[in-house]
């Protein structure tokens, strides 16, 4: 059974006792716990099960590798599924759950799925779900649903806090081992500013563990003065509880720190999600212990040997008094070792090599323990625990010799250097046959956009498992890091440690080599997803040579750990299988983060009101206290319409769009996009993303203009001032500001990186406020003594001027409803005080505030069209009969080619017109014109529809605008439009202009 020794523990306070619960029961540990060793310290040894065959499942491993311990952490606001045991530090209190199973961890049904497991193997899915068809609805999908996920999704809303920081360094080291302590020092010495990151509380990864000297002292004396010495170097930065989680293009890295999950109710935020910009990044994350495959791996009390001596020497905790070693590399020794000396009892060390091991090999047969080589496990004996295991030929085929006694096993497979980091830039590996493991390969390093590495890999990460050796490349990380930097580098030497003698691992992915389908089917591969060696064989005489599909067939690496410990092992069988070199066959995608982080660090502060903030205009507190009735754009409100006491909704726009067309309007334009776009291509980059000449624009000029994306379809449309020779001033629709503007920077950054533009959104920076009305140039010079008479400043003309108290402004003579109108920017700073000066100048024209409702009549009278109305993302310009906004001199536009395709060119098309009722009624919006027939379906066919309808208090009755099959060409028709409550609406086809057709009123 799995105990508290009396001995070891270096980790930990056993002055302070601490209680948790696990599944109900009480249990108690030690300060500097994980729950991992606490659960193991209390003899808990099966901690959930299986996904697929609900298999009982122990702890494995002792890190962010561990694949089968996997709890629900706390209870209703605090509850968080899926949380490794090997991570998560104990505290006073801890409440978890076992997850995966019913009704209970010890009894659950989902096991009868081990039973069926010859009937279920890889891919058997993709067979079965296929037929019947009906099946797939009524049984099929409710029954995937239901066993789908680990754990349970939380019900109530978190309590905890989470934030960004954004940071910048010279040198990012991630991983606080010491290799990557060593490499900090390096480059904190050539003055470098340095962040160290290490994912757990402690300093020194394994090598406290494994011991050895450093520069003539223990380890762990090397540890503590090294960590001493950058706590005083100024210019590094350590960060504990800090894991690595992905490396991005151009130094960019993601930080993930797990602030106060160990003790939860302190101050500050639980996790804190660091965006770092780095000019060099050193991967020091080390190397984890692979497992074997042999049949039965999978029993609780079967562990990676590292972590059975993690957990002797960090948390004195024995994992069983009898544990058998079993290895194929030397490394495995020093558990039995370690073991032996707490005075455990370690029956045999099983050795896959026939030559058996070096050095370490020898003391521990001088310590009396019984070493086998050329051996392997046949099977392990046991279901909820190990009970013993039977022994057997290496070479064989699983023919037991021996049944021995044991309560744990301690398997080894050999080390592989975590390249997660590495590759997730485009670092390449390669394999090293002498140590059985994919290594960075250094000429093949990650680059920037100056074609120079950004990332160096260092220590064990780098594929040098000897003490000496990882310190002398880490030292050498570090100062190649900080030259790259712009920092000299440092002539210090590396520390030194004696070199270890080692005998050559062989390369051992299964036992017995020959084994047995029967014992092929019960060695496991990925512990969590039930992929076993005889499923990845299954899916190569299938036809699944590729890695990737192999991977996708069999779910093989796809659970929570992302294949840390199964995916080399899996790989190398099904290179096996296809009889060709493990190089050849590749390593699956590495992608980001390196292990699960929390959605709520990824969103920080973002949540609650602060999800997306509510954005305002300067004017919102006005239009508040003015009975506006808001409608929601995007994240701006506006105002739909200003209803006074007694008035309906109907009413009001009734008057404010008759106030303004007699006199005097107002709008809040504020919230339409404003982009600047400026540089010497400023007008070469207009040209292309809009469908009309912008270069020959002339300072002083405005032109309304469409824009198309790549597939020719229209995305937006504003009007376009030019500031001077090299900056435009784009307006755009409220909700699309950001999608341009990121529009226009995806083109820049991709495809015309080369050109010189610059672009900002600048919004928010201006309040913007529409005149509008007969009077509206009346109000103005009121308020100004610049001209801005017809001659001064003529329809689409801007200007500079100054208003009353200095208000600095910029007036574009731009009309949306038709009428005389100027639209007028200023600071935003500055825009209730506009706001404010125009109403009050206004009081003699009758002046009204109007809303975004009566703005789209009043457009909609005069036949404008509305990005969103008369498209929906299939619209081309053409289909608006707006052939006159696309230019016939430019050799290409964004879309221009798309364009020109057969179906953009069908003459059939629905194109846009305008629709008026016999009887004056208005047409529900979105209605369909039926046309004679039904289609395949038995539907009506249609031959059109309603993409804004309206009712107009200027014309006394319904307009509507809609595209309808060949429309332009028959004008007097009358199509049908039926209602949902079974009646029809005729209306008859005429030109989408309702009002002042000749644009008289807007030309004053």
């Amino acid at each position: 059974m799995s105990t508290r020794l009396a001995n070891g523990g270096r980790l930990l306070n056993k002055g302070r006792a601490l209680d948790f619960t696990f599944n109900g029961k009480r249990f108690k540990g030690v300060e500097g716990d994980t729950l991992a060793s606490a659960l193991l310290a209390n003899d808990q040894m099966m901690v959930g099960r299986s996904f697929k065959y609900h298999r009982p499942r122990g702890i494995v491993a002792s890190g962010g590798e561990e694949s089968n311990a996997l709890v629900g952490l706390g209870e209703d606001a605090k509850f968080e599924p899926n949380q490794r045991v090997t991570t998560t530090e104990l505290f006073d209190g801890l409440t978890c759950t076992s997850q995966n199973h019913w009704p209970s961890l010890e009894f659950d049904i989902g096991a009868v799925n081990s039973k069926l497991a010859r009937f279920l193997p890889a891919g058997f899915y993709y067979k079965t779900f296929m037929f019947p068809r009906p099946f797939w609805k009524h049984i099929y999908e409710p029954f995937i649903r239901q066993s789908a996920g680990l754990g349970k999704a939380p019900r109530d809303r978190d309590q905890d806090s989470y934030e960004h920081f954004y940071a910048f360094f010279d040198v990012v080291v991630i991983g606080g081992g010491v290799a990557g302590l060593q490499t900090a020092k390096a480059a904190g010495q050539a003055g470098a500013k340095v962040l160290l990151m290490e994912q757990t509380p402690h300093w020194g990864g394994r090598t406290p563990v494994d011991g050895g000297t450093i520069d003539g002292q223990p380890v762990d004396n090397f540890v503590d003065q090294i960590v001493s010495e950058l706590e005083t170097m100024e210019n590094v930065t350590l960060r504990a509880r800090m894991m690595g989680s992905g490396v991005y293009d151009h130094g960019y890295v993601l930080g993930y720190e797990r602030v106060s999950d160990h003790q939860p109710g302190a101050k500050g935020p639980r996790h804190r999600l660091w965006r770092i910009r780095a000019g060099q990044i050193v991967t020091a994350t080390g190397a984890i212990e692979r497992p074997i495959s042999f049949a039965g791996n999978d029993v609780p009390g079967v562990m990676l040997a590292s972590a059975v001596r993690d957990y002797a020497v960090n948390y004195g905790v024995s994992v069983g008094d009898r544990t058998v070693v079993v290895t194929n590399n030397d490394d495995a020794y020093r558990t039995a070792i370690t073991l032996k000396k707490l005075g455990l009892d370690v029956p045999v060390i099983v050795d896959a090599r026939a030559g058996g091991g070096g050095a370490l090999a020898g003391e521990a047969a001088a310590l009396g323990i019984r070493v086998e080589n050329g051996k392997g496990i046949a099977r392990v004996k046991g279901g909820k625990r190990v009970e013993g295991v039977e022994i057997c030929a290496q070479a064989g085929e699983g023919a037991a010799l021996e049944l021995i006694k044991c309560d744990a096993v301690a398997m080894s497979g050999g080390w592989s250097p975590v390249v997660h980091l590495w590759s997730h830039c485009g670092g390449k590996l390669l394999w090293d046959d002498e140590n059985a493991m994919f290594r960075p390969d250094g000429d093949k390093a990650p680059t920037g956009a100056d074609g120079k590495r950004f990332v160096i890999p260092a220590g064990s990460a780098d594929g040098h498992l000897d003490l000496a050796t990882v310190l002398e490349n880490a030292d050498a990380a570090g100062k190649a890091a900080a030259e790259a930097t712009g920092h000299a580098r440092g002539k210090a030497e590396a520390p030194s440690a004696t070199p270890e003698t080692e005998a050559p691992i062989e390369a051992v992915w299964m036992m017995p080599q020959g084994a047995n389908i029967k014992l092929r089917m019960k060695a496991w591969l990925d512990y969590q997803n039930d992929v076993k060696v005889s499923d990845v064989q299954l899916a190569a005489r299938e036809g699944y040579e590729s890695v990737e599909h192999a991977k996708r067939y069999t779910t093989l690496g796809m659970a929570t750990d992302q294949g840390k410990l199964s995916n080399i092992n899996g790989l190398a069988i099904l290179s096996d299988s296809l009889s060709q070199p493990i190089p050849q066959t590749g390593t699956t995608t590495f992608r980001p983060p390196y292990t699960p982080i929390s959605l709520a660090s990824i969103a920080g502060e973002a949540r609650n009101e602060t999800f997306q903030p509510l954005r305002k205009t300067p004017m919102h507190a006005w239009h508040e206290e003015n009975g506006a009735y808001w409608e929601p754009v995007g994240a701006w409100r506006r105002p739909y319409c200003y209803q006074k006491p007694g008035e309906t909704i109907e009413e009001a726009l009734h008057r404010e769009i008759t106030q303004t067309r007699d006199s005097l309007g107002m709008l809040d334009a504020s919230t339409l996009g404003k982009i600047i776009v400026k540089g010497p291509d400023a007008g070469r980059f207009m040209d292309m993303l809009y469908t009309n000449m912008m270069s020959t624009l002339k300072p002083g000029r405005c032109r309304y203009g469409l824009m198309c994306n790549e597939n020719g379809f229209l995305m937006d449309d504003g009007v376009v001032a030019r500031l001077d020779e090299d900056t435009f001033l784009c307006h755009t629709t409220t909700g699309g500001a950001e999608n341009i503007h990121g529009h226009m920077e995806e083109w820049l950054q991709t495809e015309w990186w080369d050109w010189k533009v610059y672009t900002a959104n600048v919004t928010e920076q201006y309040a913007q406020i529409g005149v509008v009305g007969p009077k509206s140039r009346k109000v103005l010079e009121k308020l100004t003594d610049d001209d801005i008479g017809g001659d001064a400043l003529s329809f689409m003309g801007w200007k500079e001027i100054t208003l009353t108290g200095g208000i600095p402004a910029r007036v574009f003579r731009i009309s949306f409803a038709g009428e005389l109108s100027f639209e007028l920017a200023v600071p935003a700073s500055r825009g209730r005080e506009l706001w404010d000066k125009l109403m009050e100048a206004g009081v003699e024209f009758n002046v009204t505030p109007y809303g975004t409702e009566a703005m789209h009549i009043m457009r909609a009278e005069k036949g404008f069209i509305m990005i969103g109305d008369e498209t929906d993302g299939t619209v081309i310009p053409q289909d608006l009969g707006m052939q006159w906004a696309i230019s016939k001199k430019k050799e290409d536009y964004l879309g221009k080619r798309a364009q020109e395709r057969s179906h953009m060119t069908d003459p059939t098309r629905w194109k846009l017109v305008g629709l008026e009722t016999l009887d004056g009624s208005t047409l529900p919006d979105g209605a369909y014109a039926t046309a004679d027939g039904t289609n395949a379906n038995g539907q009506r066919n249609v031959q059109g529809r309603v993409t804004s309808t309206y009712h107009s208090p200027t014309l006394g009755r319904g307009i509507a605008m809609g595209l309808v099959l060949n429309g332009p060409d028959r004008m007097g028709d009358v199509l049908d439009f039926p209602k949902v409550d079974g009646t029809v609406i005729k209306a008859k086809i005429v030109e989408p202009i309702f009002y002042d057709k000749d644009g008289e009123k807007q030309n004053v």
